[in-house]
């Protein structure tokens, strides 16, 4: 007959402790199952600061730990924790080798309920498993700071810089991303978005591997610009197409706004009303509806419209090959931007040109980088925050962004739990 206890030492062995003893207990809730923990005959206890062997003093309280659960049973292991006599700490309770610290949860069950909470909400997380939800906060800052600890940071050739909001009130994160083609991670959280906030990352990295680092994606936000410069000399600084289009397409919103406003005032048609995202999605993406209303604004001479060609006629940068062409084709397109009397449009046009050779030098790293990866991570992000229904401290929000897109390496256990 195969026992509970043999099953316990195939995925979850320790040298100097034996399984004995399992049984099924009544709950508060339901039924549970118990097994003893007992110490191997003659063993000594390690220190749990130091984790020399010494002599046992006394016995503490029996405590229960809970283990990955079992055919829908609640599982606990039971000891009687020795205190031990070590000649370098005194007096210390030993060190057991399936927790940490005071903590009920074993590692096991820690990392079990670590890698459901990377697919549901905390909060369910701990619903479904019987658990709180600092528990569930538990399990995810020991898999966490474990990974921290462990994980390789040599090599890395690209970085892609960005922020996100994650409270209301204008509070952001400034996120660091690894962009390589074989490897593509979270590296590391910052508070706010200012230099010093970037700043930060640079000292964790190091000036050796901050060296080695050979391209930079990053939006146009002035601190980012400053420190990347500063910090990333070897690197060639990238001002991505996926940012400079977003500016596009802020300029086309605000423009159409302000038209649709002043068409009402004027007692025209409005012409624009429900036009937002036919104007602002790509052709290949637009419904029926929307192509049929695009088609339909297009005959009219509006600034909106002059704004929307305009961006549609500055995709054609993307497309040269060599950087002196691109060059000249970007300083005709903002003499024409610049003459069209469209503010937005003008304050665009004024934003390529002073940033003219950070934006050139994507066509070093053409089809090689692209910081889309990044937008792609912080959709994952925001997709994080939404499902945990927002995180009302940093060090929250940190321990779930690097749980779920830090790429981080898990404690190894005798066992995969799936």
């Amino acid at each position: 007959m195969l026992l509970i206890e043999t099953v316990l030492n195939k995925c979850y062995k320790f040298k100097s402790f034996v399984y004995r003893n399992s049984r099924l207990e009544e709950g508060t809730i339901s039924w549970k199952i118990v097994v003893d923990i007992l110490p191997r005959k003659n063993s000594r206890g390690k220190c749990s600061k130091c984790q020399r062997k010494g002599s046992v003093y006394d016995h503490l309280e029996t405590r229960r730990f809970l283990f990955v659960p079992l055919w829908g049973f609640m599982v606990e292991l039971s000891y009687t924790p020795r205190r031990i006599n070590c000649k370098g700490c005194g007096i210390k309770v030993e060190w057991m080798p399936w927790t940490e610290g005071k903590s009920q949860l074993t590692n096991a069950f820690k990392i079990f309920l670590s890698r459901w909470a990377k697919r549901l909400s905390w909060k369910e997380t701990g619903k479904i498993f019987g658990v709180s939800w600092d528990s569930v906060r538990q399990s995810v800052q020991y898999v966490v700071s474990y990974g921290l600890k462990n994980r390789m940071l040599e090599g890395i050739k690209s970085i892609g810089v960005d922020e996100i909001q994650y409270r209301l009130g204008h509070k952001y994160l400034t996120l660091v991303f690894q962009i390589d083609e074989y490897h593509k991670r979270l590296l590391w959280i910052g508070e706010d978005r200012k230099a010093k906030t970037l700043l930060r990352f640079f000292r964790m990295l190091g000036k050796a591997r901050t060296l080695e680092i050979q391209a930079v994606c990053s939006d146009m936000w002035k601190p980012y610009l400053k420190v990347i410069r500063k910090k990333a000399t070897n690197a060639i600084h990238i001002l991505d197409r996926f940012h400079i289009m977003k500016y596009f397409n802020k300029a086309i919103d605000k423009t159409r706004r302000e038209e649709t406003r002043k068409l009402r005032e004027d007692g025209y048609e409005e012409i624009l009303k429900n036009s937002r995202w036919s104007l602002l999605k790509k052709k290949k993406n637009l419904k029926e509806s929307q192509l049929a209303k695009l088609k339909d604004i297009m005959q009219y001479n509006l600034k909106t419209v002059k704004c929307y060609l305009l961006r549609e006629s500055f995709q054609k940068f993307w497309e040269y090959k060599s950087s002196a062409w691109a060059k000249r084709f970007l300083k005709r397109w903002t003499f024409v931007a610049m003459r069209s009397k469209i503010e937005p449009i003008k304050d665009v046009a004024k934003m390529l040109r002073r940033h003219e050779p950070l934006i050139l030098n994507w066509f070093l790293m053409k089809n090689r980088l692209s910081n889309g990866i990044v937008e792609g991570f912080n959709n994952k992000a925001k997709l994080t925050m939404r499902k945990s229904y927002g995180f009302k401290s940093f060090k929250i929000a940190e321990l779930a962004l690097y749980h779920v897109l830090g790429d981080l390496p898990e404690p190894e256990l005798t066992h995969k739990f799936t």
